[in-house]
């Protein structure tokens, strides 16, 4: 299987620059047939270094890392939540706030615990992505997609789905928190299905896509997790 672009050439498949299954569901279900994608552990490829201080540096240095790796182009996002009580943390270290090997549910408590003292009324919050496509490795013009998803953290967690800061996020606009949002209506709002839509966008204008299918084979790899890979929220 492959997809034309406008000038005839082809891209057989592109390779997600992740292995964390929470992300590539929310990815899947949003490219889902459109694209051709290959998570990048169908290549052994492990995570690259996220040494930026912004979520577009750590994108591109995802993104660059797994191209090279794959021989592939790919995409990569890095995303996370900020908090205006606390000068904008976690950020860039959202998803090993409470340390390297912290679980979601060490994070949310961290987090918590520096708020409790924080009324609700000055707990404002965004979740923020921005997720890079590039052609090759050494692409010098990447496409880049941001989506901003603003609320406020909650007293306490509630719901069941999503993952990362979903539980404490409450979405004003549906009066509930991110993990109780069923994850069709979640893709329509989040941060993350924001950044997509104008990525998705981009491409077609640029390479003007068609023939694109979902890399089947790799449905398997979406349940399971890369050992080291810390998720992202």
């Amino acid at each position: 299987m492959s997809c034309q672009n406008k000038t005839g050439g082809e891209i057989r498949s592109i390779v997600i620059a992740s292995s964390n299954p929470g992300k590539i569901r929310e990815l899947q279900s949003i490219f889902g047939g459109h694209y051709l994608l290959r998570p990048q552990s169908d290549f052994g490829i492990e995570s690259a270094s996220e040494g930026g201080k912004s979520f577009i540096e750590n994108a591109i240095l995802k993104a660059r890392h797994a191209a090279h790796h794959a021989k592939l182009p790919a995409i990569a996002d890095d995303s996370g939540l900020e908090v205006d009580a606390l000068q904008g943390r976690p950020g860039v270290f959202s998803a090993r706030y409470a340390g390297i090997d912290a679980t979601d549910a060490e994070n949310v408590e961290k987090l918590l615990k520096e708020l409790q003292d924080v009324p609700l009324s000055e707990r404002a919050a965004r979740f923020h992505c921005a997720i890079v496509f590039m052609r090759f490795a050494d692409d010098p013009v990447p496409l880049i997609g941001e989506g901003t998803w603003h609320g406020y953290i909650q007293l306490q967690p509630s719901g069941e789905n999503g993952f990362g800061y979903d539980p404490v996020f409450h979405v004003v606009t549906r009066q509930c928190s991110a993990a109780e949002l069923d994850p069709n209506v979640k893709n329509q709002l989040s941060h993350r299905g924001q950044a997509l839509k104008i990525l998705s966008t981009k491409l077609g204008h640029k390479f003007g896509f068609t023939n694109i299918t979902v890399f089947s084979s790799a449905v398997a790899d979406f349940e399971k997790s890369v050992p080291g890979e810390k998720p992202d929220v």
